[in-house]
């Protein structure tokens, strides 16, 4: 897939658009092999402390959140429609259990910033350097609706990226 560097102010896309059809969300470090990948549907872009970032969610029972816990990077991917089979493997599937990356049929890349890998088929690759995360708390839910989200109590991190980098197809630009 062809791609290229997307400045952040000329970066579009549809707000939640992007999050319905899923992307990959990757942590680790892509040259010595130690990483993990999982698709996400839940997460937001924006401007915050001055500067334009990611913010993504990942459950601790996720093999991913080992990962977001002990690098500094991540990355996001958006792909073709033609590669839903392959997000629905790394979105169901644990990187504890199989080589769900082979698995998939994607092909994982060095990212141009980040350690975390990215991914040749994708259409849209965000790098992102992590900036804060926290936990999610019960007891701040304003709406009560949220808590059916987590019937097994297993409240999601939040993490916030700086953008490193983007990198997109021509329906980004």
């Amino acid at each position: 897939m062809e791609r290229r560097n997307i400045p952040i102010e000329r970066f579009r896309i549809p707000a939640c658009g992007l999050w319905e059809k899923g992307m990959v969300l990757s942590s680790g470090d892509f040259s010595s092999g130690k990483c993990n990948s999982m698709t996400v549907a839940w997460g937001s872009i924006g401007r915050m402390w001055n500067t334009p970032f990611v913010q993504v969610v990942v459950r601790p029972v996720r093999f991913t959140y080992e990962f977001m816990e002990r690098y500094a990077d991540f990355t996001l991917c958006a792909f073709p429609p033609e590669y839903r089979d392959a997000l629905q493997i790394l979105g169901t599937r644990s990187g504890r259990d199989i080589d769900k990356i082979r698995l998939s049929g994607l092909t994982p890349r060095p990212a141009t910033l980040a350690s975390a890998p990215v991914f040749a088929q994708a259409e849209l690759v965000i790098e992102c350097r992590r900036i804060y995360s926290d936990d999610f708390r019960p007891a701040c839910f304003l709406d009560e609706g949220i808590h059916g989200h987590y019937p097994q109590k297993d409240y999601h991190r939040f993490y916030f990226g700086r953008i490193l980098c983007i990198q997109g197809t021509s329906q980004y630009h």
